[in-house]
């Protein structure tokens, strides 16, 4: 039983050990929260259960109470379907919606794995972390754990679709002198400052340079005139969509990515061998995603600038240096491909098989 919900960062990476495991004979159910199950329709799962979820995160007394109210029934929810479903193990992958299944499964005795993605451990899971059997993780190292926990962790690296895998198949080619390609994108929580930032550095860039772009940006609906707007009166051929079904193929495309870090994203990046120029998501009480760009740029795959200095001077600046100097971008590529590991999903499934038998 696979447990995941409330954003792709988490039903990505499940998805992928779904495939993995189904490729072995093994049955796959997956449970999630009833916001995940509107869009989750499609995921590789013989059935899927959702039950009640919650983020205890409001301001208000009452909003907390209220939320955990919902995580409690929906734990006595998963532990009546865990109980129906006989799961060998229980696998969560992060997000307040994995909550009430591995809690509801290890209250009722079944084997528990957790999987961490990002370098440092999200609120959801160090609840869980004491009570997990094993904690796989993306990252080598990952911050926020006890000595305890610690012990209990596996590093696995962070599973990818297989569109992903695919995409990984296409190297990376210099652009030299000639055409260099930009993908811009910044998922739910981050495609508004990209509008508001990447089009203005563009712009300050000098004619030259910007004949050599183009610019593949996700952009809001409410965005997409302005955004579109500006690369025109600029020259700059692009192309503007509110949503990439085919990102990984996007991504492999792109010469360069500018992005937000959050850990799928990252993963995909390495696997593929993509360089980039991350902006953390601020505001984050754990600061995952700043942890992540430090990986990769300490991989030697990636700028990371933090939200305050992502200025459009301060872009420009980059993509100027990195338009004078090709050779650098393919460099980027192979350290981040170096940093990858594209069998995650494989590794992953081998832990999750592993942790059933011991059980039995």
């Amino acid at each position: 039983m696979l447990a995941a919900g409330g954003t792709g960062g988490h039903l990505f990476p499940a998805e992928a050990l779904s495939h993995a495991l189904r490729a072995r004979g093994m049955r796959v159910v997956l449970m999630t929260d009833t916001r995940a199950a509107e869009f989750a329709g499609s995921f590789p799962a013989e059935a899927m259960h959702a039950v009640p979820a919650a983020t205890p995160s409001g301001r208000s007394p009452l909003q907390k109470a209220k939320a955990l109210f919902n995580i409690a029934r929906g734990t006595l929810a998963a532990r009546r379907i865990i109980g129906q479903v006989k799961p060998a193990v229980v696998v969560g992958f992060g997000g307040y919606p994995t909550v009430p299944p591995v809690l509801g499964a290890s209250l009722a005795g079944v084997r528990t794995l957790i999987h961490e993605q990002n370098a440092v451990i999200g609120r959801a899971n160090r609840f869980l972390a004491g009570r997990a059997d094993v904690i796989a993780t993306g990252f080598a190292q990952v911050g926020g754990l006890s000595p305890a926990q610690q012990a209990k962790c596996r590093h696995v690296g962070n599973p990818v679709r297989p569109a992903v895998v695919e995409a990984a198949g296409r190297e990376y080619e210099e652009p030299g002198e000639g055409k260099i390609q930009i993908l811009v994108f910044g998922g739910s929580q981050g495609a508004r400052i990209m509008a508001d930032i990447v089009p203005p550095a563009v712009q300050l860039l000098d004619e030259a340079e910007r004949t050599r772009l183009t610019i593949v940006q996700q952009a809001r609906a409410e965005d997409d005139e302005r955004v579109r707007g500006i690369y025109e009166k600029l020259g700059v051929r692009a192309m503007i969509a509110p949503f990439f079904k085919d990102l990984p193929a996007q991504m492999a495309a792109a010469h360069l990515v500018v992005a937000r870090s959050g850990a799928s994203t990252v993963a995909e990046l390495t696997v593929i061998g993509r360089p980039a120029i991350l902006v953390p998501l601020p505001g984050s009480l754990d600061q995952d995603q700043a942890a992540n760009a430090a990986f990769l740029e300490g991989a030697g795959g990636a700028i990371r600038i933090l939200q305050p200095e992502f200025t459009p001077r301060r872009l420009a600046s980059e993509l100027s240096r990195l338009i004078a100097e090709p050779k650098h971008l393919t460099t980027m590529a192979a350290n981040a491909k170096t940093a990858g590991i594209p069998d995650a999903a494989d590794r992953l499934a081998d832990l999750v098989i592993a942790t059933a038998n011991h059980s039995n």
